[in-house]
């Protein structure tokens, strides 16, 4: 059996914090340009350019704040999960 490289690990999960902050920054910023500002009047023109800026500058703070929760949640994950497991 082969022994998990922590340097390629640590990448993995960098990459998948990227994905992840990412995929959710391009949800949220899709979500409320369409739903919060336009309930009665409709998509304003030039919405897609908005929504990419908005996007663009939704993205890297999702991952940097993805690079502080996602550690802490991991942690609490853990420790819930070793807690039911030693109890149960």
């Amino acid at each position: 059996m082969q022994h998990p490289d922590p340097k390629r690990e640590k990448r993995t999960i960098l990459l998948a914090q990227a994905i992840i902050s990412c995929l959710m920054a391009l949800l949220m910023t899709f979500i409320f340009s369409i739903a919060v500002p336009n309930l009665d009047t409709g998509l304003p023109a030039g919405w897609p350019i908005h929504w990419l800026q908005h996007w663009l500058t939704a993205w890297p703070i999702a991952f940097i704040l993805s690079l502080g929760v996602g550690p802490l949640a991991f942690r609490i994950a853990f420790g819930l999960m070793h807690r039911f497991s030693a109890a149960g």
